[in-house]
């Protein structure tokens, strides 16, 4: 029997206290990882479907194989889970902003263990997601390099942000900014913890060829609640 709560990480980051834990639930008979920022919940193991969604929704909308992939936000590692799950993934960059969220993927302290950082398609890099889309791109060995789909999952929302740092990437001029690291035809993913938001689906059409919103559902088993996400995807325009 597990015990019923574990802190298993805590260290001080430059945007809060990051805390990783393990909790028994009982009703579930299931341990649940969470990753906590201060107060605010990062991620936990027991609701993965959206995260899931993102990985296997945005590689699925690339066109061809020997895909690059860029994923922005590692958390538990479900999102880079799914992108290489997909024989046709070539390579896959994983962006995060915060070291001991990488360290605990290179420990296998998680649940997946070390699937995701010893995967020989996959390169984790310490870095701010935002400052890099605005500058030179994800990979700091390869300035300018395009990508088949960059795919982020780090803010709570569009419109709900853990840091004001953010702003300006889901803003008309920054998601046109991000076209130019990819490839003709290449795909933007993101998650959202909330509901479709038809305003922000404005700003994709706006700076992509096209965009939709792909609304996932799921159950908490133990209450019955059921809450949707969404995973908003848009294509650059094809040369």
């Amino acid at each position: 029997m597990s015990l019923l709560f574990e802190e298993l990480d805590y260290c001080p980051t430059p945007i809060g206290a990051l805390s990783l834990r393990r909790r028994r639930d009982p009703a579930l008979n299931v341990d649940v990882y969470e990753i906590m920022l201060g107060q605010d919940y990062l991620m936990t193991s027991l609701f993965t479907d959206s995260e899931v969604a993102l990985g296997k929704m945005g590689v699925a909308a690339c066109d061809g194989d020997q895909l690059d992939i860029v994923v922005g936000g590692l958390g538990l590692g479900y999102t880079a889970e799914a992108v290489l799950e997909n024989d046709n993934v070539s390579t896959l960059l994983v962006v995060d902003y915060l070291a001991p969220v990488i360290e605990w993927h290179k420990s296998g302290i998680l649940p997946m263990g070390t699937k995701v950082a010893a995967d020989p398609r996959t390169r984790l890099v310490e870095g701010d997601f935002f400052a890099l889309a605005a500058g030179n791109g994800f990979d700091p060995d390869h300035p300018q390099r395009q990508f088949d789909a960059i795919l982020a999952d780090i803010d709570h929302a569009p419109d709900n942000l853990l840091d004001d740092r953010s702003d300006s990437f889901y803003q008309p001029a920054g998601l046109q900014v991000l076209n130019k690291h990819l490839k003709p035809g290449g795909i933007f993913g993101l998650w959202s913890n909330e509901a479709p938001d038809q305003r922000f689906l404005d700003r994709l059409n706006g700076a992509f060829a096209t965009a939709w919103a792909e609304k996932v559902e799921f159950s908490n088993e133990a209450t019955g609640q059921t809450f949707i996400q969404t995973v908003y995807l848009a294509r650059k325009k094809s040369d």
